[in-house]
């Protein structure tokens, strides 16, 4: 399977900590070690990195964990291939423009069978991850105007994202860069970061930081990942079918759709 990741946050914030445990988890401690990818929001632009190598020993993984790069929204996975060769193209995160913002889309689960519905959005690899997303996008487009508030478009993300779910295991990170949107079928986990800051060592590296001292006052920080990447932090676990709408390191929307009990495949 795979792994997955994602921040949300009130000031521009580096992924570096988060990544760099993640990282190991990609061929070095874990077996997910067919390609990985992360995109940061910067305004309304992404800033993408893709690579079908193994993120533990990837030169551009060593770029994205030494040099911070500043984001509000960002989402990162890494992969075990089940479903599509190992390739460039079957990397996440998956980018598509929609209304003239940048649409990011990672997952973690399985629909083997799934083919996106005809639209104006189709796949360029042959994952099932990347029909989800074309399919997703395509019922969006269908549903809405670029004018419709995020409530009416939340309503037809959710919807869909129930669907996929009571198919196979679906574990999803959604984001326009204004929002992130996750939803949960087996695992996902999170933790709010906010004054007082104090330090957490990683689980997979040798690494501790004090949060307090790279912080202010008013900074909230959130962290979404299948699991937890901190040894010494209290991570909230989501409940099958729940789903939460971030912004500015906080939940503003959430809710649990009724779905079959999946058993999550190692």
């Amino acid at each position: 399977m795979c792994e997955l990741l994602a921040m949300s946050a009130n000031t521009p914030t580096d992924l570096c900590f988060s990544f760099t445990g993640l990282a190991r988890r990609g061929g070095a401690v874990g077996p997910h070690r067919d390609g990985w990818g992360v995109a940061f929001y910067e305004g309304r632009g992404v800033r993408v990195f893709h690579d079908p190598s193994a993120s533990a020993d990837s030169p551009i993984a060593e770029v994205v964990r030494t040099h911070p790069i500043k984001s509000l929204a960002a989402i990162c996975h890494i992969r075990q291939a089940n479903v599509g060769r190992v390739g460039l193209e079957n990397t996440h995160p998956f980018i598509r423009e929609l209304w003239g913002r940048y649409w990011s889309f990672a997952h973690n689960g399985q629909l083997p069978d799934f083919r996106a519905r005809p639209g104006v959005y189709q796949p360029v690899g042959d994952t099932d991850s990347e029909n989800i997303f074309c399919d997703l996008l395509n019922r969006i487009r269908a549903d809405h105007g670029p004018d419709d508030p995020d409530e009416a478009l939340l309503e037809t993300i959710v919807q869909a994202s129930a669907e996929y779910a009571r198919e196979r295991v679906f574990n999803l990170l959604l984001s326009n860069g204004h929002w992130v949107f996750t939803f949960c079928t087996t695992r996902l986990v999170a933790i709010t970061r906010r004054a007082p800051f104090g330090p957490a060592q990683l689980k997979d590296a040798d690494v501790t930081v004090d949060f307090e001292a790279v912080t202010t006052p008013s900074d909230v920080v959130s962290v979404i990942a299948t699991e937890p990447l901190t040894r010494d932090e209290q991570w909230d676990t989501y409940q099958p079918g729940e789903w939460r709408l971030w912004r500015d390191g906080l939940v503003v929307a959430s809710g649990v759709e009724s779905i079959p009990t999946w058993v999550h495949p190692d």
